[in-house]
């Protein structure tokens, strides 16, 4: 028995060290978020899919040219892969226009909220529009989900999932 105690430490630091560095997709983001017209979405439509958490604002000239490529991405992949807009817009009827304007049909968390700040600095967000890509777990697997999108629309799925194995 007392060799088997002593051990103990050593496997739960085993187990830890092993042990994906994720964040629950529950933790993450809260239980409603919004669709562009401001109506109550579930957390729950996140469930099973690759998700893109996307840092963003209509006023970002380098945001309004990706966002295009985004929603045609989004659109095509929408069975295994959604967002959550994460805005930078100076208020929620800018983020509407903007979700609006550019046919985005994924839902977003508050504008201005506490959720939002935490998100921009868990994904540690320096510059706009981000893309950060998480696996069905909340498990980052890019932080360069823009540069995935742009070179690789084709593929940055199957790639993803791939990863995730």
């Amino acid at each position: 028995m007392k060799h088997s105690i002593q051990k103990l430490p050593v496997v739960i630091a085993a187990l830890l060290i092993a042990a994906p560095l994720s964040a629950n997709i529950d933790k993450l983001f809260p239980e409603e978020l919004q669709n562009a017209a401001g109506e109550s979405v579930s957390r729950d439509s996140l469930k099973g899919k690759i998700v893109g958490v996307y840092f963003s604002a209509e006023w970002c000239p380098p945001c309004r040219g990706f966002t295009p490529s985004l929603v045609k991405f989004r659109n095509a992949n929408k069975d295994d892969f959604e967002v959550v807009f994460v805005s930078s817009d100076r208020d929620a009827k800018a983020q509407k226009k903007y979700m609006s304007g550019y046919k985005m049909k994924w839902p977003a968390v508050k504008n201005g909220s506490a959720e939002a700040r935490k998100l921009k600095k868990q994904f540690e967000v320096r510059g706009i529009p981000k893309l950060v890509i998480l696996d069905q777990n909340g498990k980052t697997l890019t932080t360069d989900g823009r540069g995935a999108v742009s070179r690789n629309p084709g593929g940055a799925i199957a790639a993803w999932k791939k990863s995730t194995q």
